[in-house]
C-alpha cells in the first residue's frame, strides 16, 4: 500500500509549500525538486486548504504567519477535517519563542523548522519528517518536543 501523499511512480512524496513571500516559496521549491520531491505552492491559508483537499500531499510545510488564515489555524482545520486529517503539516516560520513553537506542535505539527535555514539542508529535514511519518513515528517526535518545552 502507498503511504499517503505518495505518488506510486514518483520518487518522493508530493509538499505543497505555503508562504505569503514568493521567493520562500521558490527557494524551497528548487532545493525540494533538486534532491527528487513534487512540490506545489501555495500563497495563503485559503489557497493552501484548497489545494490540500484536491491534491494528495505527503508533507505541507506551512509558514505561521499568513495574509488571510494564520498558520496554526490551517493546521488546526486541516487536523479536523476527516478529508486532510491524515496530511502531516511542518511549520517553517520565523516565529522561533518556545510559546510559538508549543503552539505549533499543540496544533498538531510533525516538525518546526525555524527561519532562516540553510536552504541545502532542507530536503535532508523533510525526507526525515517524511520519513518518521511513513514510520509511525511523529506522533512519539511531536510529544517529544512538547514535553521538552514545558520544561
Amino acid at each position: 500500500m502507498t503511504p499517503i501523499g505518495v505518488d506510486a511512480n514518483a520518487r518522493e512524496p508530493r509538499v505543497l509549500v505555503v508562504d505569503d513571500e514568493a521567493s520562500m516559496r521558490t527557494l524551497c521549491r528548487v532545493n525540494l525538486e533538486l534532491a527528487g520531491f513534487e512540490v506545489s505552492e501555495a500563497e495563503d491559508g485559503t489557497t493552501a486548504l484548497a489545494r490540500v483537499r484536491e491534491q494528495n500531499f505527503g508533507l505541507v510545510l506551512l509558514d505561521v504567519m499568513l495574509p488571510d488564515i494564520g498558520g496554526h489555524e490551517v493546521a488546526e482545520r486541516l487536523a479536523a477535517d476527516d478529508r486532510t486529517r491524515g496530511v502531516p503539516v511542518a511549520f517553517l516560520s520565523a516565529r522561533t519563542g518556545r510559546e510559538d513553537l508549543k503552539r505549533g506542535y499543540d496544533a498538531g505539527a510533525v516538525d518546526y523548522i525555524t527561519k532562516p535555514f540553510d536552504p541545502l539542508e532542507l530536503p535532508e529535514r523533510v525526507q526525515k519528517i517524511v520519513w518518521r511519518v511513513e514510520r509511525g513515528e511523529s506522533e512519539r517526535f511531536r510529544a517529544a518536543r512538547l514535553a521538552e518545552l514545558e520544561d
